[in-house]
């Protein structure tokens, strides 16, 4: 069984006016979370993302739908029984949420001794959270004689404190820059692989999803628009909103007016050949291409990496006689994805000229 399973889940807020209509935050969302996985969950802002992540972690009740947690269903439950649901849950916070008054090893304690444990394992749990997160030299200091990295390294180990089964991470990196975003991602990897935690990460952030995740839920105004594995929705995405995202971090086959801009500067017939993992190299294709006698420019495009699975476009100016690109066009497409743009017109090579 999914450890989180959402079924036709709504949540919807009263209208903002007297005469208004409700405001529906999640729209009907169904998906399962697997015991063990790092799902990414990723949209824009008002996506509601941050809406189904306090449905999880049943800190706001569903207003229809069923949402079972680690084997229970949460929308059943009194209040009493939705805080030892909680227990099981951890939270990281985009802006840390650290007690400023307390030391780092005091805020790590802090969620175990609301859970009543005995002393002397809280210090020795502190000890074992503060080593595996890289800060045993931290223990005595304050939130804010540290880097933004080692606060959200201290938030990671607060939220592990009582060794919960799932870990939500709401906009974690957001506020850290690139080199403290990788190092705190490292982290998270590690404790999925090492303490078998589930991972749930919020972001709008796509590098983040395919650094981490296993598989991935696109939302946009609240409904789940796309899901599935990570590389098979990033590189072959279905709905407009995921080919955005895509887009923000890969480029794709050039729209109309890129390719009669890129006629307008490059000599050659342009053609994008496109890669998934299993296709034949980049490699391949620039080999075949010299060995025909053509002249070629990369123009457009770039190839992307998840977990080692290779996917993405490139677009190359290629030079030569048409009988002779032809014929190597045909070669490459046995074995790669080939698509030519179309010829720019006099008038059409001109309105590129003009952009």
């Amino acid at each position: 069984m999914p450890i989180v399973s959402l079924q036709g889940v709504t949540k919807s807020y009263p209208p903002a006016t007297k005469d208004g209509a409700p405001v529906v935050a999640v729209d009907d969302v169904s998906l399962d979370i697997a015991q063990g996985d790092v799902f990414g969950i990723i949209g824009y802002s008002g996506a509601g993302k941050s809406t189904l992540v306090r449905l999880i972690n049943a800190l706001e009740p569903t207003t229809s739908g069923r949402l079972v947690v680690d084997g229970v269903d949460v929308t059943t439950l009194s209040e009493r029984e939705l805080r030892r649901v909680r227990g099981g849950i951890g939270m990281i916070f985009q802006q840390f949420n650290l007690f400023s008054a307390k030391t780092v090893r005091a805020n790590i304690a802090y969620p175990l001794r609301l859970a009543g444990w005995a002393k002397a394992d809280i210090e020795a749990r502190v000890t074992e959270l503060l080593a595996f997160v890289g800060l045993s030299d931290k223990a005595r200091a304050y939130p804010e004689q540290l880097s933004g990295g080692q606060k959200q390294r201290v938030g990671i180990a607060r939220a592990l404190a009582t060794r919960p089964a799932i870990l939500l991470a709401d906009e974690a990196t957001s506020a850290l820059d690139p080199q403290t975003t990788h190092e705190v991602l490292e982290l998270l990897d590690r404790v999925n692989r090492e303490q078998g935690v589930t991972i749930v990460v919020i972001t709008h952030e796509m590098d983040v999803i395919q650094t981490l995740a296993t598989k991935v839920a696109v939302m946009e105004n609240g409904r789940v628009v796309e899901q599935g594995d990570v590389f098979e929705v990033f590189s072959n995405p279905q709905n407009p909103a995921s080919q955005r995202f895509v887009g923000t971090v890969i480029k794709g086959v050039p729209s109309p007016a890129e390719q009669a801009s890129l006629q307008a500067r490059h000599e050659g017939r342009l053609v994008t050949f496109s890669f998934r993992d299993g296709d034949s190299s980049q490699a391949q294709v620039f080999l075949d291409l010299a060995e025909a006698g053509l002249g070629f420019e990369l123009v457009y495009g770039g190839i992307n990496d998840i977990r080692g699975r290779a996917f993405g476009h490139l677009t190359l100016a290629i030079r030569g006689s048409d009988a002779a690109i032809d014929a190597a066009l045909t070669k490459i497409g046995a074995h790669a994805t080939v698509t030519e743009a179309a010829r720019a017109t006099g008038a059409a090579a001109a309105e590129g000229e003009v952009r």
